[in-house]
């Protein structure tokens, strides 16, 4: 009984403390009120341009592309990166799997039809 004397009494006091503070602002109906000025700074005032990107023409860098070795280099690049994380000693040994392979299909049998959750 005494829990629920001391809650009434923490809730009253918050509501109490709240209507102070709403109170203690000048009034918004009066238009006499002197109200501060409104001062407007604009979110781009720190902003930082990163730099001038030189523009290549669209023909040199499908000529860089095809040096580097086109997009089989950045596949070769992120398989790499990915090999390095997992040879990367950790805590928790996994297994990796294996993608499949694209020239591979999945065994498949004539004589089980097929679920589609019907």
């Amino acid at each position: 009984m005494k829990q629920k004397y001391w809650a009434m009494l923490a809730c009253i006091g918050i509501g109490m403390g709240f209507g102070q503070a709403n109170a203690a602002g000048p009034d918004p109906a009066d238009a006499n009120t002197v109200m501060p000025p409104t001062i407007y700074q604009s979110p781009f005032t720190d902003y930082r341009p990163l730099g001038e990107d030189k523009n290549t023409p669209w023909k040199d860098a499908n000529d860089t592309v095809g040096k580097i070795g086109g997009w089989r280099a950045y596949a070769r690049e992120a398989a790499e990166a990915m090999k390095a994380r997992e040879a990367a000693p950790s805590g928790m040994s996994k297994p990796a799997a294996s993608p499949p392979s694209p020239d591979k299909s999945p065994p498949t049998s004539p004589t089980q039809p097929h679920k589609h959750g019907g």
